[in-house]
């Protein structure tokens, strides 16, 4: 997926299409048990803009943030960082929009990552692709398996 800049920040552009609807895929960006299909071990959610997103991605990665924007089966947009000390991205300093395009029965999804630093926008593409495949998967009802970045973190 290609990175981006613009006026000294790193931008990432990510799309998929999912053969499901935006009504079947938005739940998976605010529902914790949906959101653990396809990212993450622990999930504590409040989508309402100012509410909580803070995703323990694996067990040595936690992303914080707050929702900005959620409007039903069309978008969503919220703060991204990683807890813990000295970071490059602290919690909250990036934003994710995430659209959702009716396309017949299926959906594009575009995402997008702004304020990112250069030192780690390739592995935040890494990461989205990573999770948007996984995504696709589970948001058409298969099951994509456990999430290979769980287990390599806890070696």
């Amino acid at each position: 997926m290609p990175i981006h800049k613009v006026k000294g920040e790193e931008i990432i552009q990510c799309e998929v299409k999912i053969n499901a609807r935006p009504e079947t895929i938005f739940p998976f960006f605010i529902d914790p048990v949906k959101m653990l299909k396809w990212k993450g071990i622990k999930a504590n959610l409040d989508p309402q803009p100012g509410g909580t997103y803070k995703v323990e991605v694996t067990p040595k990665h936690v992303a914080l943030g707050k929702y900005v924007e959620v409007t039903p089966n069309s978008r969503v947009v919220f703060t991204w960082g990683w807890e813990g000390d000295g970071h490059p991205v602290p919690p909250g300093s990036t934003t994710v929009e995430i659209t959702l395009h009716p396309q017949g029965s299926a959906t594009l999804v575009r995402l997008k990552h702004t304020g990112l630093v250069k030192a780690t926008s390739g592995q935040h593409d890494e990461g989205w692709v990573h999770f948007l495949e996984r995504l696709s998967i589970a948001a058409e009802g298969r099951d994509p398996g456990p999430d290979p970045w769980v287990s390599r973190d806890t070696m």
